[in-house]
């Protein structure tokens, strides 16, 4: 609770203003009951009549400014606690954005969701209602039980002896709800990850016929929630009606002992007397009703916290050293140093040497896990490398500074993601101040006027989620256009060109063959095609490069890339003539 007030701090006028209206509209509140007793005791059983217009302005007074200071309350307490919403969501958004690769490694989609939207929304709840009405039942029990004690002793001591067992059966509610609370919280972020997954994979589940396997996984995920939902239910329906039957004992007590004490006469009480006594013991009352559903509440916004403050806590292992580097320009001049890679203490990449100008084509070929993917991964401090150094323009990748570092850098990942958003703000992306004839230059070079010039609304064509309404090939092309827009130094292409065609990764290969001087490129491929015309060519095996050196070199070795190249152009005469 302590981190959710510090967040609750930072709007003083927001907490304030609305509990000096709070303040005041309770201390008009305590006005009520006693007028009650001045127009029974003296309007009605001394007959002072001219009293009775003052006593209705009074009360018609009261309930006018009540409803004011109620309406400024509840807008003022509602606008704090949208803004503690924004804050949270904004600051776990934004430490959700800092965290490294490996984190998102071993997190799903749907539990950030969930975190983000189910979780704060619990928060919000909470300071909206839950706190302040918490605040504003402790003054009223205070106020009401010191007017209590003034009119008599002993019957406020009679009705307060059963608020004891109501604040025990409270703690005790509260403990188990937290409970059900944080298995609840659990539950439903891996309901949401399994909704999440199955929509975004749809069209998969269905090119499978898997409709039966996910609808019944899916309800067994949705019993497990009914289950814990009706634990919930079960905890709530065993403690709130002891609450509720111990404070209606406190009311029959009241009127009980109350009348008895009138009809002795020996306490001083009158009629009047027991009317406002009534109306300040439910002053008591609402407070320890709301007791348990307060409670409810705050278990709720404990386990959300709980969990909100676990993401906010993970540290990211890749960030700024103290004084970074921050180059004026970066060449692309790379240089791999006996670097070594683990990953969960698996031997990713072992003693990787290679000195890379700035401008040349590197191109990276071998069998699948072999760490193809993990040495560019390292260039742009996705990870850090476990041994031996990394440096860019002989500056040690971990002493330059990061958003510098990737300002610099254009990838086009293995998996091709676009927004749903129009094509040319999808390509824009790689470059926010990117002019149109600038993105058309890049959809040139990357092959993709030409199905572009074919749809209908052209750069303005909305596209789906993850690109949905494109072939494969096309959203490569628009993924190539968006990183060659950016006009980095570095460039890495991922199997970027595996959805294309022979004829069209030609021609895009040759447009990026322009680039050689401008930007450092690597090109991670399957295709010997796509890799041939490279300065540099590496072939990695488990975590290892075996053959390094051009195309003509690697042919000559006549070694795992020499049977590649036969294998891929086994139908060609000329196989053994280029070799030689």
């Amino acid at each position: 609770m302590k981190r959710l007030f510090n967040y609750v701090l930072r709007y003083k006028a927001l907490i304030i203003v609305p509990s000096l209206a709070m303040l005041v509209s309770i201390l008009l509140d305590m006005f009520n009951p006693y007028l009650s007793k001045v127009i029974v005791d003296q309007i009605i059983t001394d007959g002072q009549t001219q009293l009775l217009a003052s006593v209705m302005l009074a009360l018609l007074g009261i309930t006018l400014a009540r409803a004011i200071l109620g309406y400024v309350k509840e807008y003022l307490f509602d606008a704090l606690s949208a803004k503690v919403n924004i804050d949270i969501k904004q600051d776990l958004f934004d430490h959700i954005q800092s965290l490294p690769f490996s984190y998102f490694d071993n997190m799903n989609t749907g539990e950030l969701m969930s975190r983000i939207n189910e979780d704060v929304e619990n928060i919000w709840r909470t300071i909206s209602f839950g706190l302040r009405l918490f605040v504003e039942n402790i003054i009223y029990f205070v106020l009401a039980t010191s007017i209590l004690f003034y009119y008599s002793w002993k019957l406020a001591v009679a009705c307060l002896v059963i608020m004891i067992p109501i604040a025990y059966i409270a703690i005790k509610f509260e403990k188990k709800i937290g409970e059900t609370y944080e298995k609840l919280s659990d539950q439903g972020a891996e309901l949401n990850t399994a909704a999440q997954e199955n929509i975004a994979g749809v069209r998969l589940v269905k090119a499978f016929a898997r409709e039966k396997h996910e609808i019944l996984k899916f309800l067994n995920l949705n019993k497990e929630n009914y289950k814990l939902n009706m634990e919930q239910s079960s905890v709530v329906g065993k403690y709130f009606p002891q609450i509720e039957f111990l404070t209606n004992l406190s009311l029959v007590i009241m009127v009980v002992l109350g009348g008895a004490l009138i009809i002795w006469g020996n306490d001083g009480l009158t009629i009047g007397t027991l009317v406002a006594f009534n109306g300040y013991i439910w002053m008591l009352i609402w407070p320890m009703r709301n007791l348990g559903w307060l409670t409810n509440m705050l278990a709720q916004n404990s386990a959300s916290a709980k969990k909100i403050f676990a993401i906010l806590d993970t540290k990211s292992d890749i960030k700024n050293s103290e004084n970074p580097v921050i180059p004026e320009e970066i060449k692309g001049h790379i240089t791999f140093d006996n670097v070594s890679f683990k990953y969960n203490n698996q031997e990713v990449l072992d003693n990787i040497n290679l000195d890379i100008k700035a401008g040349s084509t590197v191109a990276i070929m071998g069998t699948t896990g072999s760490g193809k993917t993990s040495i560019i991964n390292l260039i742009g401090r996705y990870y850090d490398v476990s041994e031996g150094s990394l440096t860019i323009d002989s500056t040690d990748v971990k002493d330059l500074d990061l958003k510098t570092l990737r300002e610099h850098m254009s990838i086009v990942p293995q998996d091709t993601f676009l927004f749903s958003d129009t094509i040319a703000e999808n390509i824009r992306m790689g470059n926010r101040n990117a002019s149109m004839e600038q993105i058309i230059k890049a959809c040139e070079m990357a092959c993709a006027m030409e199905f572009i010039n074919d749809l209908e609304d052209g750069f303005d064509t909305l596209i789906g989620e993850r690109g949905i309404g494109l072939s494969g090939g096309q959203k490569q092309r628009l993924a190539i256009a968006r990183a060659l827009v950016r006009k980095s130094s570095i460039m890495i292409l991922d199997d970027a060109t595996s959805a294309l065609d022979m004829e069209t990764e030609y021609q895009l290969l040759k447009n990026l063959n322009s680039l050689h001087k401008e930007a450092t490129t690597f090109i991670i491929a399957h295709r010997i095609s796509a890799v041939k015309n490279a300065d540099i060519i590496l072939y990695m095996e488990n975590g290892r490069i075996l053959e390094k050196g051009t195309h003509q070199e690697l042919l000559a070795l006549r070694g795992k890339y020499y049977e590649i190249y036969c294998d891929q152009f086994k139908d060609f005469e000329d196989v053994e003539s280029e070799v030689v």
